[in-house]
């Protein structure tokens, strides 16, 4: 664990040019990647790619990219009210509810992720977090909900209400007014799909970034890994905490530091704790988690994110977890990372 200063420097990423005695120095061209990027899921999606095939066309990969997303919005959204999930939610009967296979598989992931961080990861836990006015729609007025308010709706709060089956693809609820939100995990199992569509595609250096969850594979413009900034969580400016390579991983944030609100003194961040039903207390301040899978670590980040940060550290270490904690400590923030973590940082 080392302190970190109160306002970082910002790292800049430079090519290193070596200069020889009354030399000129020598600079190799830097290919320029080809990159897409526009609205998804109701966030921002880029894709960088170096060394496209010569025999795919940037006009084709592009749509290939978009028709991609957009099939994964049609059924992962809460946004749109045809989606499929949106449908599931509206579906009040106690029989199986139909959904695609993609649908269940980030469903059943999100499940076995509840199970093994014992509720601190929830994908049950929006009516909460619409509640205390963290919603999409929110409220004008900000206002602390009361304890009663809280426990009625923790009533339908609770990732054991849902069943999932993988053959035939279903999802099942214990009550009719539950409902499923995958905002905390779709994004990564967006950027899983596309990385698999450029890997089938023949690409072997790319980058992936679906609302800030990245996945990258092999080397950017340079030659180098690629080079993934994980940004420090101060509310006022926009600074860059630490540099990670990136190379057949994703890595995943989670922080308390741009959604909240402040009433009687008392700051409300919008991770909600859905064991609880109330925002987090304590001082861990942004989790960033390195893992094969984008849609494991966008999970996991969170579930750290409302575990704190000695649960969350040693949930990390008890299951071998590449993890950055961020911690607001009193001369500013603190790092502190696991094994697995440090590995790779210091490739």
């Amino acid at each position: 664990m080392r302190p970190y200063p109160t306002c970082p420097a910002v790292l800049l990423l430079l090519l290193t040019v070596s200069v020889g005695a009354c030399r000129r120095p020598v600079v190799e061209p830097t290919p320029t990647p080809v990159t897409f990027s526009g609205p998804t899921m109701g966030t921002w999606f880029t894709v960088k790619v170096v060394d496209l095939p010569q025999d795919l066309e940037a006009d084709a990969l592009e749509r290939e990219i978009l028709d991609a997303l957009g099939a994964m919005e049609a059924l992962m959204s809460t946004y749109d009210p045809d989606s499929e999930l949106s449908g599931l939610n509206r579906f009040e009967g106690a029989d199986w509810f139909a959904v695609s296979a993609q649908t269940a598989a980030v469903v059943d992931e999100a499940l076995q992720i509840g199970e093994l961080t014992d509720g601190a990861f929830d994908v049950t836990v929006a009516p909460l977090v619409r509640l205390w006015n963290f919603g999409p729609a929110r409220r004008t007025i900000d206002r602390v909900p009361s304890d009663a308010e809280i426990e009625a709706v923790k009533a339908r709060v609770g990732f054991r209400q849902i069943e999932v089956r993988r053959s035939p693809p279903g999802v099942r609820k214990a009550r009719g007014d539950v409902s499923i939100d995958l905002s905390g995990i779709a994004k990564g199992f967006g950027a899983d799909r596309l990385a698999e569509h450029l890997d089938r595609r023949g690409i072997r250096n790319y980058m992936v970034d679906v609302g800030g969850e990245v996945k990258a594979r092999g080397r950017n413009p340079r030659g180098k890994p690629w080079q993934i900034a994980v940004e420090s969580p101060l509310t006022s400016t926009r600074e860059i905490q630490r540099v990670i390579p990136l190379d057949g991983l994703a890595v995943a944030t989670s922080g308390d530091y741009r959604n909240y609100f402040e009433q009687d003194g008392v700051r409300y961040c919008h991770i909600v704790d859905p064991r609880t039903g109330r925002p987090i207390t304590h001082k861990l301040a942004s989790v960033s988690v390195l893992d094969p899978s984008c849609m494991r670590a966008d999970a996991l980040a969170t579930a750290l994110m409302v575990l704190g940060p000695e649960a969350g550290y040693n949930f990390a270490r008890k299951h071998e977890l590449a993890v950055l904690l961020v911690i607001h400590g009193d001369a500013g923030f603190v790092e502190k990372m696991t094994p697995p973590f440090e590995r790779v940082v210091k490739q």
